[in-house]
């Protein structure tokens, strides 16, 4: 399939992946996979405007309720909108997303719009309790993989990216990818769109580190649940979300800065 090249209203929907979480920080703005898709659609195109709705925490329901009709409002060409990861991992039941997922990516598609997706990550490689969700995230991918064909959209498979079974992609709290994680998912998107200058290696595996031990290992998992698993779960138990009562950063069309230009 050839895409349409010529981008200029570029909108991102979704949760905290698409919004940017841990590709900077609170006090200099978070910028993420999408903003840097961005990026390189404005070298292209100077002229591109750019939204991002997305919101941290937001599951495909809240997505539906909040997001999708202000996105349609913008007259999108293009339109990111990767969805479902908080609801895997909030155990929302699977034929409920996929009945709102359809509606969403059916209203997507009838816009005439390009549309990206994409599979989710093998996070029972990075999570302790990946193995737990394995079964709910395949069937998430495999939706993710039947959208993109029913509906012609733009499927980036991150599932099948050695690099993101790498802890070193992702931030700290394991949920969220590192700069460098987001910097892939962009180059994978790009060339999902068959951008000038992306490459199919954007998925190759980062350079052989040393193994840690089994005793290391198991630490870092006790940490990790500590530090960043336990105040999730609370959350949840509270019926709250990282997402109440904040806006989306980018909730207007307008002009990219490239860094460093």
């Amino acid at each position: 399939m050839i895409f349409d090249m010529d981008y200029s209203r570029f909108v991102a929907i979704g949760d905290s992946q698409t919004e940017g979480m841990c590709d900077g920080d609170a006090r200099t703005g978070y910028r993420g996979w999408a903003d840097r898709l961005a990026e390189q659609l404005t070298v292209m195109n100077p002229d591109l405007r750019y939204a991002n709705l997305a919101v941290r925490g937001k599951n495909t329901r809240n997505t539906r309720d909040e997001q999708l009709e202000p996105a349609l409002a913008l007259d999108p060409d293009l339109i990111a909108a990767p969805l479902g990861m908080n609801d895997v991992i909030g155990r929302i039941d699977l034929a409920v997303v996929h009945a709102d997922l359809d509606y969403i990516y059916r209203r997507l598609a009838e816009s005439g719009a390009t549309v990206v997706i994409s599979t989710f990550p093998d996070v029972a490689q990075t999570i302790p309790f990946g193995t737990r969700i394995e079964q709910r995230l395949a069937a998430m991918n495999q939706m993710m993989r039947d959208f993109a064909e029913t509906y012609g959209f733009v499927l980036v498979d991150l599932y099948s990216a050695p690099v993101l079974s790498d802890l070193r992609s992702w931030s700290p709290d394991r949920l969220h990818a590192s700069p460098s994680g987001h910097d892939r998912f962009a180059a994978g998107a790009a060339f999902a769109l068959g951008l000038p200058g992306s490459s199919a290696d954007w998925g190759r595996p980062l350079p052989p580190a040393g193994d840690p031990n089994r005793v290391s290992r198991a630490l870092d998992d006790a940490r990790w649940f500590v530090a960043f698993f336990t105040p999730w779960l609370i959350r949840k138990i509270r019926g709250r979300s990282l997402g109440d009562g904040r806006t989306p950063k980018r909730p207007e069309l307008l002009p990219v800065v490239v860094p460093g230009t």
